[in-house]
């Protein structure tokens, strides 16, 4: 593996040819849940349809991986999942129904996309990323984060001296929270494909988040954590969220 300065310069003089084996080949996107604390809208639209700033939500999302030649994009679906439908013939992307997203957290979407993973971003349908934060080439593989204080329920993440996470803290008052994309590269999705063969039939694992199921194996699992500015990565988790980011957020997206 080449070094990140050698790396950085690859890319620095647009010598790509050396650094083909870091180019992100794909992204899978997350949408298949039910997003209760976003109701009433949730009730008769998915999050990740929502409209802000005159833009649909997921919609955003996609046309930002395009943009830096991520076109291999698959959206994981269950809730509503007919209204996901259009964008296939939109922009082109793959769409995967999830039909246990009631019953399962998103680690059974993830497993429903494991011959996919590759060099790829994995991505939720709730985020918003005011700039394209998108590369066409990945170091290694990472998990976005920002600083925060006066944290309550985020999940706190600890790095060792190479800079690769090794304590995952649930609620702990500061430091950098797990927010964003992620990027599997190809060792850590053939560390993750392994990892999720092992736990086949440990039903514990069906009932939280993917993450859950990472920091209880982050000595198989290896991720770098990659900063941003606070202001770089939203997340609605509420309306209230989205109301405060978008002023006409609900004008665009009650039911009439």
């Amino acid at each position: 593996m080449i070094s990140r300065n050698k790396f950085n310069e690859y890319v620095n003089h647009e010598q790509y040819d050396c650094i083909q084996q870091h180019k992100v080949t794909n992204a899978i996107i997350l949408a298949a849940g039910k997003s209760k604390r976003f109701k009433p809208i949730s009730n008769y639209c998915p999050k990740g349809l929502s409209i802000v700033k005159g833009e649909v939500l997921v919609e955003r999302q996609i046309k930002q991986l395009q943009a830096v030649g991520v076109t291999d994009i698959t959206l994981v679906v269950g809730y509503k999942k007919e209204m996901f439908f259009y964008l296939a013939d939109k922009y082109n992307v793959k769409i995967i129904v999830n039909e246990q997203y009631d019953t399962q957290d998103n680690i059974s979407s993830l497993r429903l996309v494991l011959d996919q993973l590759d060099n790829t971003y994995i991505c939720s349908v709730d985020n918003y990323y005011p700039e394209n934060l998108f590369n066409t080439y990945e170091y290694r593989g990472f998990y976005s984060t920002i600083y925060v204080e006066h944290n309550i329920d985020e999940w706190v993440v600890t790095t060792d001296e190479a800079g690769l996470i090794n304590d995952v803290n649930i609620g702990a008052p500061r430091g950098n929270i797990m927010l964003g994309f992620v990027y599997f590269d190809r060792k850590f999705s053939d560390n993750f494909r392994q990892v999720i063969h092992d736990v086949e039939g440990i039903d514990e694992y069906n009932h939280h988040v993917w993450e859950y199921l990472y920091m209880k194996h982050l000595d198989t699992l290896k991720l770098e954590i990659k900063e941003f500015d606070k202001n770089s990565i939203l997340e609605f988790d509420t309306i209230d969220d989205a109301i405060n980011f978008d002023k006409d957020f609900l004008e665009y997206n009650i039911k009439k």
